[in-house]
């Protein structure tokens, strides 16, 4: 029987529990483990998701499980092994410290919320996040997802992944979404800072190019706002920064298949700038707000190599943000204009234990 037809578990319900204000920050995924088992469940899960690849199921699905995954997973790991920390995979160890420290700065001013994170795709999955906040007693889930720039393709999958979950649930708890963040002064201004600290401490180079994440181009023509937005914050951290047109380029990566997708191009872009003379290059991928493979292993590693054998002679990747305080300030802003009108207000006693915990948790760290 399909898992969708199958019945939701019985669950027993305490009547009387105290409601429970919750946040669930929600990025794209990754696999359990840098090996070609666990990239391929994972990759199976993300690719057949038909928000990500909009081919009909009876096309896609033979030729995602009878070609691109035995041969793709393999390859995967061995670039996900190059990025892979000894806490495990990049992206999981930001989201995570990102939504340990979103809960402490929510705290520290003021409000009793409890946050989680989950993945989109691989674990820990949204429904099981989800299922943890609701047995917890939650009955208003704000959900925050790590992507700047709404698409189709990310923001309205994790609405997708929200909407499954409610139907096995007899009480759905009041839910709210984050869509877009793209042009937020938090954001903008945690952004620039980054970049502007890694010109003080690295020096700057020729040329910054922002790399974000690619879609096909047909999804611009169909309505998607994604393109629309990631130019929008270009323009406005080009502004922070107080750089001209000339001084900046926009760029989309991580290209699959061989359809046309949202242009120009990345890497072939640095290439086309090394052998036309430029010598030094900053890039920076404002769309990612965690590091992952498509930071470090795309772009920090394929892309520079790219660029230094065309010509080039100093390539510098901008890390993401990941828990830079700046941008937890602005990531908790987000969330506290969202949660406007929800009763979040910790009583005197639980907001002093909230900070008296966060400052434990920085002096611990700091040791």
């Amino acid at each position: 029987m399909p898992s969708s037809d199958r019945p939701a578990p019985a669950r027993v319900h305490a009547h009387g529990q105290a409601p429970v204000t919750a946040v669930l920050f929600c990025n794209l995924g990754t696999p359990d483990a840098p090996t070609p088992g666990a990239v391929r469940r994972y990759l199976a899960e993300f690719l057949s998701d038909p928000r990500v690849v909009e081919i009909p199921r009876a096309v896609w699905l033979p030729l995602l499980h009878g070609v691109i995954l035995p041969f793709r997973s393999s390859r995967s790991a061995a670039k996900y092994a190059t990025v892979w920390t000894k806490d495990g995979s990049p992206l999981k160890v930001w989201t995570e410290r990102q939504a340990r420290r979103l809960q402490g700065w929510l705290g520290e001013h003021g409000h009793n919320v409890r946050v989680a994170y989950a993945m989109r795709y691989g674990n820990p999955s949204m429904a099981s996040q989800l299922d943890a906040l609701a047995d917890a007693g939650a009955t208003r889930i704000l959900v925050l997802p790590a992507y700047p720039q709404y698409s189709g393709t990310t923001t309205a999958s994790v609405i997708d992944a929200v909407a499954q979950w409610s139907a096995t649930r007899r009480h759905v708890p009041e839910l709210r979404f984050v869509n877009r963040y793209h042009d937020d002064r938090g954001y903008l201004q945690a952004l620039a800072q980054r970049i502007q600290r890694h010109w003080n401490e690295h020096g700057r180079g020729e040329h910054l190019v922002m790399s974000f994440h690619g879609v096909p181009e047909r999804t611009l023509h169909l309505g998607d706002p994604y393109h629309c937005e990631c130019r929008k914050t270009a323009r406005l951290l080009a502004e922070w920064l107080g750089l001209e047109p000339s001084q900046y380029s926009v760029t989309f990566q991580s290209r699959f298949g061989k359809a046309k997708w949202l242009e120009p191009y990345t890497e072939p872009t640095l290439v086309a700038m090394a052998r036309k003379g430029t010598k030094s290059v900053d890039v920076v991928c404002p769309g990612f707000t965690s590091d992952c493979l498509e930071t470090l292993e795309e772009i920090a590693q394929e892309a520079r190599d790219a660029f230094l054998h065309a010509g080039g002679q100093a390539f510098r990747y901008i890390p993401c943000l990941n828990d830079d305080d700046a941008w937890i300030t602005a990531l908790g802003k987000i969330a506290q204009q969202h949660l406007a009108g929800w009763p979040t207000q910790a009583a005197p006693d639980a907001q002093a234990l909230a900070a008296q915990q966060q400052r434990a948790v920085a002096l611990g760290a700091a040791s």
